[in-house]
């Protein structure tokens, strides 16, 4: 039962933050196939291609790319993980300073510090929560992984002839990487992920704005449920906000936010997720992630965690 809740967990995690705004005279409406995409003042000022940077949203890549970099170098990072009950008292803690080593085309982590409260380790020291099960699986190479790429051209997302542990990674990929498209093998949830889909798309409100985010100039894609939408409609929502912030001279994704719930009678949850990147000899990676997330799933415990990955001192 161990990799059906992580199996669950895989699907809370994926996609983001920013509220879309009163409209103005000044913005202005650009149409894709039915769907109607508000673009701010901005926007229409620099004359952006909102063809080609909707087509670039639908089929970017980018953030999966980046966290693919991590598999060819070397890094350190800070990890903070905590787990709380439902009055909010922490239960346990992870705090720790680790260093991915990579050579021969071989990766491993090293933990050079480490801190722990309560149970965050079982009897047999293994983890015993399965949010930190999951953060492992995304930054933490425990035994020695070889044989791995950077490259994402022609890689596909599918669950086929998988084992349940090889498909809830990559649901977990698919979900983390690729938000906005359908994926295979979640429990109840169909196609309501598929937002850039023609039956999903028209729940959404898209907008395309233009702002500094940490001292930079980006192109900026919200995306929010829409106001009018009905109760049955409303229970079709999984990503209540999703905002990406890209460069503007090569469109190159800067961060992530996302904001997801959903209920059912087998499981509900309420994540957010931030993601930031940074660039290292002309590879884009990850420089922090920050989660925070409440899920319960039928005959386990609900679990409550807050985590942040802080990733520095990259090499080759």
């Amino acid at each position: 039962m161990r990799t059906s809740y992580i199996g669950i967990l895989v699907f809370l995690l994926g996609t983001l933050l920013a509220p879309i705004t009163s409209y103005t005279q000044s913005d202005s409406f650009y149409t894709d196939g039915r769907k109607i995409v508000t673009l701010r003042e901005v926007i229409v000022r620099n004359k952006l291609d909102v063809t080609a940077f909707i087509d670039r949203v639908k089929q970017d890549t980018s953030f999966y790319k980046a966290f693919r970099n991590l598999r060819v170098l070397k890094y350190s990072s800070l990890n903070d993980i905590q787990q709380f009950d439902k009055k909010g008292r922490l239960k346990a803690s992870w705090h720790s300073r680790t260093r991915q080593h990579r050579k021969n085309g071989c990766r491993w982590t090293e933990i050079l510090e480490e801190k722990t409260v309560g149970d965050f380790y079982d009897n047999d020291h293994r983890y015993n929560y399965y949010t930190a099960e999951l953060y492992a699986s995304l930054f933490l190479a425990n035994d020695t992984i070889c044989g791995e790429t950077n490259i994402v051209k022609g890689i596909e997302f599918n669950t086929r002839g998988k084992s349940r542990i090889a498909k809830h990674k990559e649901q977990l990929k698919m979900l983390f990487f690729n938000p906005g498209k359908k994926i295979p093998g979640l429990p109840l949830m169909g196609n309501k992920m598929a937002v850039f889909e023609e039956d999903v798309k028209d729940l959404y409100d898209f907008e395309i704005d233009m702002d500094l985010f940490k001292g930079e100039m980006c192109y900026i894609f919200r995306l929010t449920p829409r106001a009018d939408l009905s109760s049955s409609e409303k229970n079709d929502i999984v990503i209540d906000k999703m905002t990406t912030w890209f460069r503007t001279d090569n469109w190159q994704m800067v961060a992530r936010h996302y904001e997801l719930s959903y209920k059912t009678g087998v499981y509900d949850f309420e994540v957010n997720m931030e993601v930031e990147m940074t660039n290292f000899r002309g590879l884009v990676v990850p420089k922090t992630l920050r989660y925070n997330g409440n899920w319960d799933v039928v005959f386990k415990k609900r679990e409550i965690a807050v985590f942040t990955a802080t990733l520095f001192d990259f090499e080759e």
